[in-house]
C-alpha cells in the first residue's frame, strides 16, 4: 500500500544580504531614473544608489542589469572590497578584470610594432582577444600616472567594441563602494582616481557609466575626493517601501499557495518591518514556518512576534551592538530617546537630551568625539548638513528595547 503524504509548501522568502526577493515591489520611479540615465547620448550623469542597510540596494542593483541589457548596454563590476582601495593599482586592476570580461569574445590584430599598444586598424598580423592580458599589457605599456594608464585602456576598448560592430556602451556597477576612500598618509588616492579617469573620459564621449551603490556615506565621500562629483552624479536615495508597496511585498510570494496570512497578519507583519525589505523578508519567513505548522490555511491567530523579534535583534543587531563601550552605548541610547530618532538629530539635541536623562551627560565635545567613533563602526553617519542618522534602520528601536537602564550610572566607557 502506498501512503500519500501531502507535500508542505515552500517557504518563498528569502532574507539575507543581496538575496533576491520572491517580489520585488515598488521602485518604479528608481527605474525610470535609471531608464533616463540609459537614455544619454553623452554621459553627463552617473547612478549612485544609497541607502540605509536592509533597504535593497544590491538586490535593486541587480535587476538594473538585464533593463541595462536590453537597452543596448554591456554591464561590467561586482562589490568593491575594502582590499580594492588599498592602493590605485588595485582599484585599476579591478576596473581592468571586470572590463574584460565585456571585452573577452573580441579578436583583434596586433599591429608591428605597436605605437601606443594595440589597433584595430591593422590589417596584418598576429590575432590576440582583447582578455585581461591585452588589457593589462596596454595598461603596463602606457606611461605616466595609474589614472594615465586606466584611461588609454578605458579608450582603446571603447574603440575596439565599436570596431567589433558593438554599441560601445558599458555599466560600470559596483556595490558597496562606501568602501572606497583616498589614502593621503600612504599617497593612494584610489577614489580620486576613479573619478577623474571617468570624468576625462565621458568627457571624450566615451559612454562608459559608473553605477554605484553604498551607504550614505557614500555620497559625502565622493565629494570630499573631488567637488564636481556633486555635479558628475544623479543620487537616488532608497528609502522604506510604503504601506501599500510593504503589503504587496508580503503577499504576492504567497498569492498561489494554500497557505495564506490573514489580513490582520499582514497589517501586524507591515508595522513591524517598517518598510524595510530585508526586515519583511525576515518576519515573513519566520512567520511563514510557523503557519506552515498548524492545520489551518490561515492564520487565525496572533503571530508571535515577540520571539521572532528577539531572533532578529540576534541575527540582526546584536553583533553591532556588541563593539561599543558602554558609554557609546549611553550615546545611541539618547539618541535613540529623542523624537527625530527615526530621521536624525543634531550635537546640539543629543547634549540637551543627555542631560535629561543620564547621571552624567554629555558635552559638545565628547559627543562629537564619541559620534566619530561610531561612524567608524558603522552604526551612524553624518550628512552633508551636519546632522547626524542612524546608519541601522530601526536600530532606535532595538536600542529602546534592549538597553540596560542600569547602565546610566557614571561611566567614563
Amino acid at each position: 500500500m502506498t501512503v500519500e503524504t501531502e507535500i508542505q509548501p515552500v517557504n518563498p522568502y528569502k532574507p539575507g544580504a543581496g538575496h533576491m526577493p520572491p517580489h520585488l515591489a515598488g521602485r518604479k520611479q528608481e527605474y525610470r531614473e535609471f531608464d533616463r540615465l540609459l537614455a544619454q547620448d553623452t554621459i553627463l550623469e552617473n547612478l549612485v544608489l544609497t541607502g540605509l542597510r536592509g533597504v535593497g540596494k544590491t538586490v535593486l542593483l541587480e535587476t538594473l542589469k538585464p533593463r541595462a541589457l536590453a537597452a543596448g548596454w554591456a554591464w561590467a563590476g561586482t562589490d568593491l572590497s575594502e582590499s580594492v582601495s588599498v592602493t590605485e593599482t588595485t582599484l585599476a586592476t579591478r576596473i581592468l578584470t571586470d572590463l574584460a570580461v565585456v571585452t573577452g569574445g573580441l579578436i583583434l590584430t596586433k599591429p608591428s610594432p605597436p605605437p601606443t599598444g594595440f589597433s584595430t586598424e591593422t590589417p596584418k598580423g598576429e590575432q590576440r582577444p582583447v582578455g585581461y592580458g591585452l588589457l593589462i599589457e596596454i595598461f603596463e605599456q602606457t606611461p605616466g600616472l595609474v589614472a594615465d594608464k586606466l584611461k588609454a585602456v578605458l579608450e582603446f576598448a571603447h574603440e575596439a567594441l565599436v570596431q567589433s560592430g558593438n554599441s560601445g556602451r558599458v555599466v560600470f556597477a559596483y556595490d558597496e563602494a562606501q568602501n572606497l576612500a583616498d589614502n593621503a598618509a600612504r599617497d593612494e588616492y584610489p577614489l580620486s582616481v576613479l573619478l577623474d579617469v571617468f570624468q576625462s573620459i565621458q568627457r571624450k564621449g566615451v559612454p562608459f557609466m559608473l553605477a554605484l551603490t553604498g551607504l550614505p556615506t557614500l555620497f559625502p565621500k565622493l565629494v570630499d575626493a573631488r567637488t564636481y562629483a556633486e555635479r558628475m552624479f544623479r543620487i537616488v536615495m532608497l528609502d522604506r517601501l510604503s504601506e501599500d508597496e510593504s503589503t504587496e511585498a508580503i503577499t504576492e510570494p504567497v498569492k498561489d499557495s494554500r497557505l495564506k496570512f490573514t489580513d490582520y497578519g499582514v497589517k501586524q507583519i507591515t508595522e513591524e518591518a517598517g518598510g524595510y525589505p530585508y526586515f519583511i523578508q525576515f518576519i515573513c519567513r519566520e512567520a511563514y514556518d510557523i503557519v506552515m505548522q498548524r492545520e489551518t490555511d490561515e492564520i487565525n491567530s496572533p503571530i508571535p512576534f515577540d520571539a521572532i523579534q528577539r531572533k532578529l535583534d540576534s541575527d540582526f543587531f546584536a553583533g553591532r551592538w556588541a563593539k561599543v563601550t558602554d558609554r557609546q552605548r549611553q550615546l545611541l541610547y539618547v539618541a535613540a530617546s529623542l523624537n527625530t530618532s527615526g530621521s536624525e538629530f543634531t550635537v546640539q539635541e543629543i547634549v540637551a537630551q543627555s542631560k535629561e536623562i543620564l547621571a552624567k551627560g554629555f558635552s559638545s565635545s565628547h559627543t562629537n568625539q564619541v559620534l566619530g567613533s561610531l561612524i567608524d563602526h558603522g552604526l551612524v553617519y553624518k550628512n552633508r548638513f551636519g546632522k547626524y542618522s542612524f546608519a541601522v534602520p530601526l536600530l532606535d528601536k532595538f536600542i529602546l528595547r534592549n538597553f540596560d537602564t542600569a547602565s546610566i550610572a557614571d561611566s567614563d566607557g
